[in-house]
Protein backbone atom coordinates (compact mmCIF):
# COMPACT_ATOMS: atom_id res chain seq x y z
CA UNK A 1 0.00 0.00 0.00
CA UNK A 2 1.55 3.46 -0.94
CA UNK A 3 1.91 6.21 1.00
CA UNK A 4 -1.45 8.05 1.89
CA UNK A 5 -3.40 5.04 0.98
CA UNK A 6 -5.72 3.49 3.34
CA UNK A 7 -6.53 0.16 3.45
CA UNK A 8 -10.34 0.00 3.76
CA UNK A 9 -11.04 -3.26 4.74
CA UNK A 10 -9.25 -2.46 8.25
CA UNK A 11 -11.16 0.48 9.00
CA UNK A 12 -13.96 -0.04 11.90
CA UNK A 13 -16.93 0.99 10.12
CA UNK A 14 -15.88 -1.44 7.17
CA UNK A 15 -15.24 -4.15 9.44
CA UNK A 16 -19.14 -2.95 11.48
CA UNK A 17 -20.40 -2.98 8.37
CA UNK A 18 -19.18 -6.84 7.36
CA UNK A 19 -20.49 -7.52 10.81
CA UNK A 20 -24.01 -6.38 10.04
CA UNK A 21 -24.11 -7.89 6.51
CA UNK A 22 -23.32 -11.34 8.76
CA UNK A 23 -26.05 -10.27 10.74
CA UNK A 24 -28.99 -9.40 7.63
CA UNK A 25 -27.99 -12.97 6.28
CA UNK A 26 -27.91 -15.45 9.32
CA UNK A 27 -31.18 -13.41 10.26
CA UNK A 28 -33.18 -13.24 7.02
CA UNK A 29 -35.73 -14.52 8.96
CA UNK A 30 -35.73 -12.48 12.06
CA UNK A 31 -37.65 -9.76 12.97
CA UNK A 32 -35.34 -6.23 12.88
CA UNK A 33 -36.85 -3.52 14.85
CA UNK A 34 -36.06 0.27 14.44
CA UNK A 35 -36.68 1.46 18.46
CA UNK A 36 -37.24 5.35 18.57
CA UNK A 37 -36.67 7.11 21.37
CA UNK A 38 -39.31 6.70 24.07
CA UNK A 39 -40.50 3.37 23.60
CA UNK A 40 -39.24 -0.20 24.58
CA UNK A 41 -39.24 -3.51 22.50
CA UNK A 42 -38.91 -7.01 23.89
CA UNK A 43 -39.46 -10.32 22.14
CA UNK A 44 -39.58 -13.66 23.34
CA UNK A 45 -38.06 -14.78 19.25
CA UNK A 46 -34.93 -13.59 18.21
CA UNK A 47 -34.64 -10.27 16.88
CA UNK A 48 -32.54 -7.57 15.93
CA UNK A 49 -33.37 -4.25 17.50
CA UNK A 50 -31.87 -1.34 16.70
CA UNK A 51 -31.35 2.55 17.86
CA UNK A 52 -28.76 5.51 17.63
CA UNK A 53 -28.62 7.58 21.19
CA UNK A 54 -26.91 10.25 21.68
CA UNK A 55 -27.26 11.92 25.60
CA UNK A 56 -30.03 9.30 25.25
CA UNK A 57 -29.48 5.76 27.15
CA UNK A 58 -30.69 2.57 25.50
CA UNK A 59 -30.84 -0.33 28.20
CA UNK A 60 -30.67 -3.84 26.79
CA UNK A 61 -31.85 -6.66 28.71
CA UNK A 62 -31.45 -10.37 28.26
CA UNK A 63 -32.33 -13.50 30.08
CA UNK A 64 -29.06 -15.95 29.87
CA UNK A 65 -31.07 -18.97 30.04
CA UNK A 66 -34.21 -18.57 28.04
CA UNK A 67 -31.96 -16.05 24.87
CA UNK A 68 -34.23 -13.64 24.35
CA UNK A 69 -34.21 -9.63 25.92
CA UNK A 70 -35.21 -6.58 24.76
CA UNK A 71 -34.49 -2.54 24.67
CA UNK A 72 -35.62 0.51 25.94
CA UNK A 73 -34.50 4.07 24.81
CA UNK A 74 -35.09 6.63 26.85
CA UNK A 75 -34.41 10.59 26.55
CA UNK A 76 -34.54 11.80 30.01
CA UNK A 77 -33.80 10.14 33.84
CA UNK A 78 -36.98 11.38 35.77
CA UNK A 79 -40.28 12.13 35.06
CA UNK A 80 -40.98 15.94 36.85
CA UNK A 81 -44.51 15.95 36.07
CA UNK A 82 -47.16 13.37 37.64
CA UNK A 83 -49.23 12.14 34.95
CA UNK A 84 -46.70 12.25 32.06
CA UNK A 85 -45.54 8.25 32.50
CA UNK A 86 -44.16 7.81 29.37
CA UNK A 87 -40.91 5.86 28.83
CA UNK A 88 -39.35 8.93 27.71
CA UNK A 89 -37.82 8.45 31.62
CA UNK A 90 -35.56 5.90 32.62
CA UNK A 91 -37.45 5.67 36.24
CA UNK A 92 -40.24 4.63 33.51
CA UNK A 93 -38.14 3.15 31.13
CA UNK A 94 -36.55 0.83 32.77
CA UNK A 95 -39.07 -0.61 35.06
CA UNK A 96 -41.63 -1.36 31.85
CA UNK A 97 -38.35 -3.10 30.26
CA UNK A 98 -38.26 -5.47 33.42
CA UNK A 99 -41.82 -5.89 33.47
CA UNK A 100 -42.15 -6.86 29.88
CA UNK A 101 -39.75 -8.97 30.06
CA UNK A 102 -41.35 -10.64 33.66
CA UNK A 103 -44.55 -11.00 31.10
CA UNK A 104 -42.66 -13.07 28.75
CA UNK A 105 -41.62 -15.29 31.25
CA UNK A 106 -37.89 -14.05 32.51
CA UNK A 107 -36.82 -14.17 36.09
CA UNK A 108 -34.51 -11.27 37.48
CA UNK A 109 -32.19 -13.53 38.48
CA UNK A 110 -31.94 -14.75 34.84
CA UNK A 111 -31.36 -11.18 33.96
CA UNK A 112 -28.42 -8.98 32.60
CA UNK A 113 -27.63 -5.82 30.94
CA UNK A 114 -26.25 -3.44 28.78
CA UNK A 115 -26.03 0.29 29.19
CA UNK A 116 -25.13 2.43 26.06
CA UNK A 117 -25.20 6.43 25.23
CA UNK A 118 -25.19 9.01 27.85
CA UNK A 119 -23.33 10.80 25.69
CA UNK A 120 -22.36 14.88 26.23
CA UNK A 121 -22.24 15.64 22.22
CA UNK A 122 -22.43 19.39 22.63
CA UNK A 123 -19.37 19.18 25.25
CA UNK A 124 -21.73 21.67 27.86
CA UNK A 125 -20.82 21.88 31.46
CA UNK A 126 -24.27 22.73 32.47
CA UNK A 127 -26.20 20.47 30.85
CA UNK A 128 -25.91 16.57 32.67
CA UNK A 129 -28.52 14.73 31.21
CA UNK A 130 -26.30 12.43 29.51
CA UNK A 131 -25.02 11.87 33.21
CA UNK A 132 -28.41 11.85 34.60
CA UNK A 133 -29.49 9.11 32.26
CA UNK A 134 -26.48 7.22 33.10
CA UNK A 135 -26.92 7.41 36.87
CA UNK A 136 -30.55 6.48 36.86
CA UNK A 137 -29.90 3.63 34.45
CA UNK A 138 -26.80 2.14 37.00
CA UNK A 139 -29.72 2.94 40.29
CA UNK A 140 -32.70 1.29 39.25
CA UNK A 141 -30.75 -1.68 38.04
CA UNK A 142 -28.35 -2.70 40.89
CA UNK A 143 -31.58 -1.45 42.98
CA UNK A 144 -33.10 -4.52 41.27
CA UNK A 145 -30.23 -6.74 41.23
CA UNK A 146 -29.52 -6.56 37.74
CA UNK A 147 -25.85 -7.00 36.97
CA UNK A 148 -24.52 -4.88 34.45
CA UNK A 149 -22.50 -6.79 32.22
CA UNK A 150 -21.24 -4.36 29.46
CA UNK A 151 -21.89 -0.87 29.16
CA UNK A 152 -20.55 2.09 26.62
CA UNK A 153 -21.10 5.11 28.13
CA UNK A 154 -20.48 9.17 27.98
CA UNK A 155 -18.11 10.96 25.91
CA UNK A 156 -18.78 13.31 22.78
CA UNK A 157 -19.77 10.72 20.39
CA UNK A 158 -23.37 9.59 19.62
CA UNK A 159 -23.93 5.88 19.15
CA UNK A 160 -25.62 3.32 16.62
CA UNK A 161 -26.65 0.30 18.53
CA UNK A 162 -27.29 -3.24 17.50
CA UNK A 163 -28.54 -5.80 19.84
CA UNK A 164 -28.77 -9.41 18.84
CA UNK A 165 -32.21 -10.63 21.82
CA UNK A 166 -30.97 -14.40 21.06
CA UNK A 167 -27.25 -14.04 22.08
CA UNK A 168 -27.37 -11.47 23.97
CA UNK A 169 -24.57 -9.43 21.99
CA UNK A 170 -24.52 -5.85 20.98
CA UNK A 171 -22.09 -3.94 18.03
CA UNK A 172 -21.89 -0.21 19.11
CA UNK A 173 -20.32 2.08 16.07
CA UNK A 174 -19.73 5.67 17.73
CA UNK A 175 -20.38 8.59 15.34
CA UNK A 176 -19.01 12.26 15.85
CA UNK A 177 -22.18 13.23 14.08
CA UNK A 178 -25.94 12.07 14.29
CA UNK A 179 -28.41 12.80 11.28
CA UNK A 180 -31.76 12.61 11.00
CA UNK A 181 -31.51 9.92 8.73
CA UNK A 182 -29.93 7.66 11.59
CA UNK A 183 -33.16 7.81 13.39
CA UNK A 184 -35.29 6.19 11.09
CA UNK A 185 -35.13 3.28 7.94
CA UNK A 186 -34.83 4.89 4.55
CA UNK A 187 -35.07 3.19 1.44
CA UNK A 188 -33.99 4.11 -1.64
CA UNK A 189 -36.85 3.85 -4.20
Amino acid sequence: MGRGETDIYASPFYQFTEIINKLSIAMAEIVTYHLEPGYVFVSANAALIRTVVGSCIAVCLWDKKRNYGGMNHFLYPEVATKGKTTAQYGNVAIPALLRMMKNIGSSKRNLVAQIYGGGNLYDSKRNRVGEENTEIARKILRDNNIPVISEDVGGKMGRKILFDTYSGHAAVLKVHRLRSEDWIEHKNN
